[in-house]
């Protein structure tokens, strides 16, 4: 790989937010561990060096409250109220902390429960499918990615799904913060994110008292339920855990199933071999995690002097985590850009790794792979819109998300 040119490493940077995957290559390749003097942060990008990063010690995801204490008091009046709210969430958490929120939110995502909400999942993508057919919508994302999983995760949670709109504007707001926005998004994030949790907290507050006179098969009665010991979440981690489900189990599912619809259209020779084996869909999914997953980076505190690949990474340094980055490393996945769904093994870390490993990702997985399969079942002739423009990237740090997704098929009802 050439070494000529100045290096960007602006992630915001509308060039490589389109196409980061250059960039990734070429600091695998000449600075695998590179300082970012644009983020006034480490990027790491190989493959090993993400999982041991992800498991290491000195890098704490407790994150937020070491920004929010660096704040200047203009910036706390601005950014402080969502920082703080945040801050509590599981993600954001280290051991002892996390393992307590974490212990006590596994019922409600017990493998038995979430295998038992596939034909629900079934229902729902046909549902949508359905509706997508007959009102001749273009946009996937408008009208199917987006709808689904905010429909589900207000089954789960316990909230009518008639409100499953309220979560989509939340979820976008949030994620202006939580990913990073850039473009126009920028300047008025933290205002939309603090009035979005202020409105998520008033909703789940009276979703909770509910719980607690009726108790159902949902999260929120499952989290006040508690593991079976006398240990209970408070309301507001109850709230805090709700947010973080809305917009994880949320937006990142939106993003995954888009992704993986438009490397079908541009891969037909993939999107052939699912047609005609719907059980590859799931392989399907796995590898469009890998190619297009929806997190480019994860954000680590450094807690402690640490030395990676000969570089001594400084206690109060900031990592940039990228498992974007190391899903494409050629030391672990052969001809690493190329689009194959039967790829074996495919050890990707597009859930993260180790204590932080996405707590829903089985759920995710069994959403995402009934929606590939049923799309190309129930999509012949599967292709991009005619006229459409070439498909955009929300601007972001941290996500990799498609701001539409035109298509047109030759289904009927």
């Amino acid at each position: 790989m050439t070494t000529q040119g100045a290096l960007r490493d602006d992630l915001l940077d509308p060039e490589l937010n389109h196409d980061p995957w250059p960039f990734f290559a070429r600091l695998r390749e000449e600075d695998p561990v590179h300082y970012s003097p644009a983020h006034r942060a480490w990027i790491v990008t190989r493959y090993d060096d993400v999982v041991e990063a992800l498991g290491h010690p000195a890098l704490s995801s407790d994150r937020v409250r070491p920004l929010l204490d660096a704040l200047t008091p203009e910036n706390r009046a601005k950014a402080g109220g969502v920082m703080a709210q945040m801050a509590e969430w599981m993600v954001v958490t280290d051991p002892p902390a996390h393992t307590r929120l974490r212990r006590l939110a596994t019922n409600a995502f017990h493998p038995r429960k979430v295998v038992a909400m596939e034909g629900r999942i079934r229902e729902l993508v046909d549902g949508y499918l359905d509706s997508f057919i007959a009102s001749g919508e273009q946009d996937l994302i408008a009208a199917f990615t987006f709808p689904l999983p905010a429909t589900l995760i207000s089954e789960l949670i316990g909230a009518p799904s008639e409100d499953a709109d309220r979560f989509k504007d939340w979820s976008n707001d949030l994620a202006l913060v939580a990913f990073g926005a850039g473009g126009e998004g920028r300047d008025d994030r933290h205002a939309l994110a603090e009035r979005s949790i202020a409105e998520m907290f008033e909703y789940f507050g009276v979703l909770i008292e509910k719980a607690r006179r009726e108790p159902g098969e949902d999260m929120i009665s499952d989290l006040i339920a508690g593991d079976g010991t006398e240990e209970n979440l408070t309301d507001d981690e109850i709230r805090s855990m709700c947010a973080l489900m809305l917009f994880a189990g949320h937006e990142t599912t939106t993003t995954t199933i888009t992704s993986a619809v438009k490397l079908l259209i541009d891969h037909p020779d993939q999107l052939e071999l699912v047609r005609a084996d719907p059980k590859l869909s799931g392989k399907a999914v796995e590898e469009s995690l890998r190619v297009e997953g929806a997190i480019k980076i994860l954000h680590r505190w450094v807690i402690e002097d640490f030395e990676l690949r000969g570089k001594t990474i400084r206690k109060g340094d900031r990592v940039l985590v990228s498992p974007a980055a190391a899903n494409r490393d050629p030391e672990k996945f052969p001809d690493p850009d190329r689009f194959l769904i039967t790829r074996s093994p495919n050890a990707h870390v597009a859930f993260g790794k180790g204590v932080h490993a996405c707590i829903g990702a089985m759920l995710a997985r069994i959403e995402m792979r009934v929606a590939i399969a049923r799309i190309v079942e129930r999509l012949p002739g599967l292709r991009y819109a005619e006229g459409a423009a070439e498909p955009t990237w929300v601007p972001s740090l941290a996500a990799r998300a498609l701001t539409e997704l035109r298509i047109e098929h030759d289904a009927t009802l």
